[in-house]
């Protein structure tokens, strides 16, 4: 018969896999959405992310506001994630105005060992073999799809690439920050202040930029049909995206969202088939097969890494805790766990868990 605690496994597994596929294709949305806008003439980047913003500050922010609990954690670091998840989307969305889209692709890439250094280095995260040959496949499939784009002629050149391909790198390695920071906050404290307190630093800090980098360029749009529905789409779909992350994150971890993400490239390639009826190369195809095989690979396997001995406040030790990708956790938060018994407070540790927070 099979375990209760391997049927869990199973379905945690299944369930990311759906979560991350699900984020996946609402950024291929955010991706046709920010096409048409581009196809009218309209490029104002830190706009179009605004109002997601906005909506994350009177939903989440809303809720806040309503249940009154006290932040549980410091509200500068909620700064520092507005700010890094503003650039990021701003630097990346600006590279393409000078380098070719098969280099965005490409290069964009550089997020995932980012993420991987950073959950390494900050929350002590380890990788077995298993997850980096999942990686490996994962990163072969995205790098065919460029060559893909080669083979068919489809690569024009840039204004200027160097420039676009430092934006790309340095955009990409924002994400790896904020996916890393956002996974931090979520697994340390609750869903619904990250996204509220994203959302509320993430608007301001939009509307000092937008007040200084974008405001001619709005006060140009003939604002029709045809430009509000797109950036509503837009809006809409970065709403469900940031509002999905969280969960996927305290499910997988940050280091599977960038690896899901990677199939909304693949997405695009489906939609331009059947919704725009395009001829693609066959190598898509095949790299389609190759993300979902990594993706699978990745994700599966049991969680058999151990850290070592770490000694807790009572002098006793630690040992063997699991400290994988499908659930990296901060030293501290490990340590107040481990004397729950001793100093709970009303029944609860010091960091509650998500389905407790959103009671």
């Amino acid at each position: 018969m099979v375990s209760f605690d391997g049927l869990m496994g199973s379905k945690r597994v299944l369930l990311g896999l759906g979560l991350g596929q699900f984020v996946s294709l609402l950024i291929t949305t955010t991706g046709f959405s920010s096409s048409e806008l581009s196809r009218r003439g309209i490029a104002v980047p830190t706009s179009q992310s605004f109002l997601n913003y906005v909506l994350l500050a009177i939903v989440y922010g809303g809720y806040m506001i309503y249940r009154r609990r006290p932040l549980q954690m410091k509200w500068y670091y909620y700064l520092i994630l507005g700010l890094v998840d503003v650039e990021a989307n701003f630097l990346v969305v600006k590279a393409y105005q000078y380098t070719p889209l098969t280099s965005v692709m490409l290069l964009d890439c550089w997020s995932i060992p980012s993420v991987i250094f950073l959950t390494w280095m900050f929350l002590k995260t380890k990788y077995r073999f298993r997850k980096f040959a999942g990686i490996a496949i994962c990163v072969t499939g995205l790098v065919l799809v460029v060559f893909s784009d080669v083979h068919a002629g489809d690569r024009a050149g840039g204004s200027n690439p160097v420039k676009g391909d430092m934006l790309v790198l340095a955009g990409a390695t924002l994400y790896a920050v904020s996916n890393v920071s956002e996974e931090f906050l979520v697994k340390n404290g609750d869903r619904v202040e990250v996204m509220g307190m994203l959302g509320l630093f993430g608007a301001v800090v939009g509307a000092c930029q937008i007040s200084i980098f974008e405001r001619n360029a709005l006060k140009s749009i003939h604002w029709t049909a045809g430009a509000v529905l797109p950036f509503l789409g837009y809006a809409i779909a970065m709403f469900m995206f940031y509002s999905t992350v969280p969960v996927l994150l305290k499910l997988s971890g940050s280091t599977m969202l960038n690896l899901s993400l990677l199939t909304s490239d693949m997405w695009a390639v489906l939609i331009r088939i059947f919704a725009y009826h395009e001829k693609v190369d066959w190598i898509y195809f095949v790299a389609f097969a190759a993300v979902g095989v990594g993706l699978v690979i990745y994700s599966g396997g049991k969680n058999e890494d151990n850290t070592g001995t770490l000694t807790g406040e009572g002098g006793g030790n630690i040992e063997g805790k699991e400290r994988d990708e499908e659930a990296p956790q901060d030293r501290l938060a490990e340590i107040s766990n481990s004397c729950r018994n001793s100093s709970s407070r009303d029944g609860k540790g010091h960091y509650y868990s998500l389905v407790s927070e959103e009671r």
